[in-house]
């Protein structure tokens, strides 16, 4: 039986979380993409397809950067039965210094038959930059 829309998305925040490449990439169609609206400065807007998708990550797992967890996740299913809103901050570590950042994130998702086809990550990058630029200031 196919995953409903509510468990992938679940499935893909913990990968997500754990930096695991693979098990997000499995959850993804071939032809999904993850987008950025509010992007930080440097990064990509969207990414398209699994490759893609592969290689940003695999890059950005090499950055001094730690998910640590996400709490208060709230997930809103919608009139559409292929997208769910998920709400939730995300606590990180800029592991080079120890200083800790709480990212707050809601994130669009469509799933089509037990795949993503679309995730949309509306995150802040203020709280991550200003983590940075406060560690360089000491530093």
């Amino acid at each position: 039986m196919t995953a409903t829309p509510r468990e992938v998305v679940e499935q893909a925040l913990r990968a997500g979380c754990a930096m695991n490449i693979e098990a997000l990439l499995a959850l993804m169609a071939p032809d999904g993409h993850i987008e950025w609206p509010y992007h930080p400065t440097g990064a990509p807007a969207r990414l398209n397809g699994r490759d893609e998708i592969r290689a940003y990550v695999a890059s950005a797992a090499k950055a001094p950067i730690r998910w640590d967890d996400f709490v208060g996740l709230v997930m809103h299913e919608t009139a559409d039965p292929e997208v769910v809103i998920v709400e939730y901050e995300a606590n990180g570590t800029v592991t080079t210094t120890g200083a800790t950042y709480r990212q707050r994130i809601i994130a669009v998702f469509r799933v089509r038959n037990g795949q993503i086809v679309s995730y949309r990550d509306y995150l802040n990058p203020l709280a991550l930059a200003e983590a940075q630029a406060h560690t360089t200031e000491r530093g």
